[in-house]
């Protein structure tokens, strides 16, 4: 029969080989407490600083928002204000023709008129001027005729001063030519006469 018996001597070589293994693994550091309080610092130094980014991106993104749209309402305004007195410069030329009706008018009075043929003419002239000023007003444009107002220099034009008994100083007591205004925009001041040594005017209210 034979010997199944291993041989001792090959016991130390595998203890030799485990140890040897061993030998490859060191330890691992152990962290300080100052490290890990620098670590932790660091940490928070870091997210600051990403949330001082972000607020400062959030405020860049709010303040372009803010003048795209401060873009968009004054593109807009200037859309409409085109449109709104884009009239002005044909308004301008038709306030002569509008004058020469008036003075047409205001050369015979109806009442003077002594023929039927001539009362036609002025009533066909009258009609005439209220369709162009109805014709204004549709489009904006409104007559400023301010006898018996107080002077406004946003919309009056002073041509001379006079003194009239009982009239309030700086009342308008004579309009030499009436001004208009295309809605908020003065297109032509009314010239006027102003009075002048009266009384002062009474503040309204």
């Amino acid at each position: 029969m034979h010997d199944t018996t291993q041989p001792q001597h090959n016991i130390p070589a595998r203890e030799n080989a485990a140890n040897n293994n061993l030998d490859g693994f060191e330890e691992a550091p152990i962290e300080s407490p100052r490290e890990a309080a620098a670590e932790e610092r660091s940490t928070d130094d870091r997210l600051t600083a990403l949330e001082a980014e972000l607020a400062d991106q959030k405020d860049r993104l709010l303040r372009a928002l803010a003048e795209t749209e401060n873009v968009r309402r004054r593109a807009q305004r200037e859309r409409e204000d085109a449109s709104k007195y884009a009239v002005a410069g044909f308004a301008k030329d038709l306030l002569s023709a509008a004058d020469n009706l008036r003075r047409a008018l205001q050369s015979l009075p109806e009442a003077e008129a002594r023929d039927e043929r001539t009362r036609s003419l002025l009533a066909g002239v009258a009609a005439t001027e209220r369709e162009l000023l109805s014709a204004f007003e549709r489009h904006g444009i409104k007559r400023i005729d301010p006898k018996g107002e107080r002077f406004d220099h946003n919309f009056h034009q002073a041509v001379f001063e006079a003194e009239r008994a009982g009239e309030p100083s700086g009342t308008v007591v004579e309009v030499l030519q009436p001004g208009y205004v295309l809605h908020d925009r003065l297109l032509r001041p009314a010239m006027v006469g102003v009075a002048k040594g009266g009384p002062k005017p009474t503040d309204p209210g």
